[in-house]
């Protein structure tokens, strides 16, 4: 009697509740094994983003996906790159630059030493670019910058402070349109075929891992820049991340968000006043 030849068969992709079912287990399974909590990420970007990572990987469906990063970190790290997608740019959205500069930086300058956090900084570009802000307003020597992130790689990039030479025109574009009083030039060397970033600035920069989901406060400051973070969130960890805000500044402290973002509708939304609302820059109330 014949053998039957084995066969194999590519596990089938799940779609609509049974696809939300597997990236549940698959958003526990990362909060239990690594404790990065994406649960309460805004779930069309997690949908799109695992998606792309079984489009890119070959693996034939979420379930697949939840064993491989339980049984190799590697697949973890990577599954975390895609997750969190660092996208950053030196003086990105110039004219909240601009406001800060104008409406901001003069009233810091009141006090004898400033700490500010960039929470969400990615791969540095803005905690650099916030350094050369208080630099051109002869802040940054009393001045320290926490940037945080829950991305490891991305960390390491911040800190090294090193950019690819491709970008460097945009970044000049921008740091002109903000108001820039100097030559970026002035802040950076040619390097590893790219832009090492001033060791001065990197000096007043403290980089360090930070989970707005999961992390407490651990700071008091007088700036929070946090911008095309809170976009990713669902409601409830946007509250619980502009509550960490809220209680992370000084009174009448200053808290900026990206351009899509908003207080309106947000439980903290009494306890700020605005400073520029087309720039979405707040100041907490006393």
């Amino acid at each position: 009697m014949k053998e039957r030849a084995a066969t194999t068969q590519a596990e089938p992709s799940a779609t609509g509740t049974d696809l939300d079912l597997e990236i549940d287990l698959l958003l526990e399974a990362v909060f239990r094994k690594y404790s990065y909590d994406f649960r309460r990420h805004a779930r069309a970007s997690i949908r799109r983003r695992i998606q792309g990572v079984l489009a890119t990987t070959g693996i034939a469906s979420v379930s697949l996906l939840q064993d491989r990063i339980l049984r190799d970190r590697e697949a973890f790290t990577a599954l975390l790159r895609h997750l969190t997608v660092p996208v950053s740019d030196m003086f990105r959205d110039p004219s909240y630059f601009a406001a800060l500069a104008a409406r901001v930086l003069p009233v810091l300058a009141t006090y004898a030493s400033l700490k500010l956090w960039v929470a969400g900084c990615s791969t540095g570009e803005e905690a650099y670019s916030l350094a050369i802000l208080l630099d051109e307003a002869s802040l940054l020597e009393r001045s320290l910058i926490y940037a945080t992130d829950i991305n490891p790689e991305s960390l390491r990039t911040a800190e090294a402070g090193v950019y690819s030479l491709d970008r460097v025109p945009g970044f000049t574009r921008n740091y002109q349109q903000a108001g820039g009083s100097r030559s970026l030039a002035d802040y950076y060397t040619a390097a590893y075929d790219g832009i090492a970033l001033d060791r001065r600035l990197r000096s007043r920069i403290t980089f360090s891992d930070h989970c707005l989901a999961t992390d407490g406060v651990f700071a008091e400051v007088h700036l929070v820049s946090c911008r095309n973070v809170l976009i990713y969130f669902d409601r409830e960890l946007q509250e619980r991340a502009l509550g960490l805000f809220h209680d992370s500044l000084v009174p009448r402290g200053f808290l900026g968000l990206g351009s899509r973002e908003t207080l309106r509708m947000s439980r903290q939304a009494v306890a700020f006043d605005d400073v520029s609302r087309e720039e979405r820059i707040y100041r907490r109330k006393a």
